[in-house]
């Protein structure tokens, strides 16, 4: 959300965290008008709305999520999920956004052992080539995308629903930020949104912590 609006969390050189305060500030009241305290539309403490979609009870409208999303509506819920009364939607984009970006996405990797027997090499690698040769199962029976051109190629991709929203969104994003920091920079983030969202902190003092929090991490590493 801030990176549509041309903020960023680190520059592009890492020495710096925390880009833009009008694109932070706009996400962080975002989240304060959006919260308990607020439009009461959501919040940290509620149940995650992907857990709840399913239910079709008219409690949550909209949630994020990927597309096994849709194999656990057809087993939570099968009448719900032959109703036509759900869609897949691009991510949203601020209407001031400088960036047309759409959610960061990630990926889960295989990995070998260099340290490892060469025995146990070889087997690994035996077992990845099996995993990346099962694209169109993985994707039949468990609702994920391996990265191969093969799969996104297949019949059995653009016979998914709505593959090609998921497609489309993909090609307009980036992954996620990677950097040894990550797991601390992921609990200032957290701690920033909630104290707008819970306590009555402003954006702007939420972002001034998030700052001086962040820049001493990158300091101190």
């Amino acid at each position: 959300m801030v990176e549509q609006l041309g903020g960023a969390f680190l520059s592009e050189d890492g020495q710096t965290a925390i880009l833009n305060d009008e694109a932070w500030l706009q996400v962080l009241a975002y989240f304060q008008e959006w919260g308990p305290n607020g439009r009461n539309l959501g919040s940290p403490t509620y149940t995650n709305a992907r857990k709840l979609f399913n239910k079709d009870d008219n409690s949550i409208s909209m949630c994020l999520t990927g597309m096994y999303q849709i194999d656990r509506i057809r087993a939570d819920n099968l009448a719900f999920y032959e109703s036509n009364e759900w869609m897949i939607v691009p991510f949203p984009v601020w209407e001031n956004a400088v960036n047309n970006y759409g959610c960061n996405y990630y990926g889960h990797y295989y990995m070998v052992n260099a340290e490892s027997t060469s025995e146990k090499q070889d087997w690994a690698w035996k077992f990845i080539a099996y995993m990346l040769s099962h694209g169109e199962e993985y994707l039949t029976n468990c609702g994920l995308i391996q990265p191969t051109n093969a799969l996104l190629n297949s019949e059995a991709y653009e016979d998914s629903p709505y593959a090609d929203v998921f497609a489309a969104d993909m090609a307009r994003s980036k992954s996620v930020m990677l950097h040894e920091l990550n797991p601390q920079f992921d609990e200032l983030l957290k701690e920033a949104i909630e104290s707008v969202m819970l306590t009555g902190v402003t954006p702007q003092q939420a972002l001034d912590t998030l700052r001086r929090k962040a820049n001493e991490l990158l300091q101190e590493g």
